[in-house]
């Protein structure tokens, strides 16, 4: 790392990229493309599923990652190998989850975190304080799941206006994108901005963006199918006599965008007549199990091997089914 400690330490422009990624296994080349494609130095992490102890590697690239003990979430941060720079610890947090390395720009240092807050969870300003304190120049990037209309959410929502009060109050500023951060498939939910940028005593100008360019979700879309869903809805050579002819006709457009992804779209779960059953008898077995080893009655014995008899087949049955699939072309 200390081969080429110039780049830092000189403070030409540090390129990062942060992504909710919803599981970072099995995107390896796409990650690798997306990294060396925009030149990116840092990029920061969420919802890695990554479990303690399954390794994580990029060529080029450190690795900083926390893990949950439980499913689910996690982050990481990704930096070049000539970066100079430490992981920090950030003890103390009660509900936000952050990653934070500290690097050197133009002989100073700053502290880069990667934060994420469980939509089941509050925002509270001590961890925001946790984040920000210390003295050093500080930028969090991440998902937190604060809504307010001053970073171009469509909303105003209880931890959004925490968030807005704490950057007010202690000189913090809040960089967002114009462009929604969430683009869910499901037509009856509405995009909306979820991902922000806050950075406090920065000395050095951001710029931000926003690109599609990663995927969250492995999704199976036809072409073809979407093209012929998207004739039948859009609208073509509308015409605009004032501003809210094109706000109607882009609303309009968006919806039939939407919808013919939807509809050309593989769902993620099999429809249920295309497996097997499993027997209500499953139940009964695994209840009549538990209660034989606890109390070792041999009537309980007897009950637990008559409905093994008849969930036998259909578990046979489920095999067949599972044995010919496979992840790779998406039949799984």
């Amino acid at each position: 790392m200390a081969a080429h400690p110039r780049r830092t330490e000189r403070c030409q422009a540090l390129r990062l990229a942060c992504w909710n990624a919803d599981g970072v296994r099995g995107r390896k080349l796409e990650r690798e493309h997306f990294l060396s494609q925009h030149g990116v130095d840092i990029c920061l992490l969420s919802e890695t599923f990554l479990n303690l102890g399954q390794a994580f590697r990029l060529a080029n690239y450190l690795c900083h990652r926390t893990d949950r003990l439980t499913a689910g979430g996690g982050k990481a941060v990704l930096l070049r190998c000539r970066i100079v720079h430490h992981s920090v610890p950030i003890p103390g947090l009660t509900h936000l989850e952050a990653t934070a390395i500290q690097v050197i720009l133009a002989g100073r240092p700053v502290k880069i975190l990667m934060a994420y807050l469980s939509p089941s969870r509050p925002l509270i300003g001590a961890d925001l304080t946790t984040c920000f304190g210390g003295g050093l120049p500080v930028l969090m990037a991440g998902y937190l799941n604060a809504k307010h209309m001053d970073w171009n959410s469509r909303l105003n929502m209880r931890w959004g206006k925490l968030l807005h009060d704490y950057a007010d109050e202690n000189s913090c500023l809040v960089f967002r994108t114009d462009t929604p951060t969430t683009n869910p498939y499901n037509s009856s939910t509405t995009p909306d901005v979820l991902d922000i940028e806050m950075v406090k005593d920065l000395p050095f100008p951001v710029y931000l963006t926003w690109c599609c360019a990663l995927s969250s979700v492995l999704i199976d879309t036809c072409r073809s199918s979407f093209q012929t869903h998207l004739e039948d809805q859009i609208l073509f050579d509308p015409e605009f006599h004032n501003g809210m002819a094109i706000d109607t006709c882009v609303e309009k457009s968006s919806g039939a965008i939407l919808k013919a992804l939807a509809a050309s779209t593989s769902k993620c779960c099999p429809r249920d007549d295309a497996w097997p059953p499993i027997p209500a008898g499953l139940q009964d077995e695994m209840r009549l199990q538990r209660r034989w080893r606890i109390t070792r009655d041999l009537a309980l014995k007897a009950e637990v091997n008559r409905p093994h008899r008849s969930v036998t087949p259909c578990l046979i049955e489920w095999s067949t089914t599972l044995e010919p699939l496979d992840p790779e072309d998406q039949s799984l």
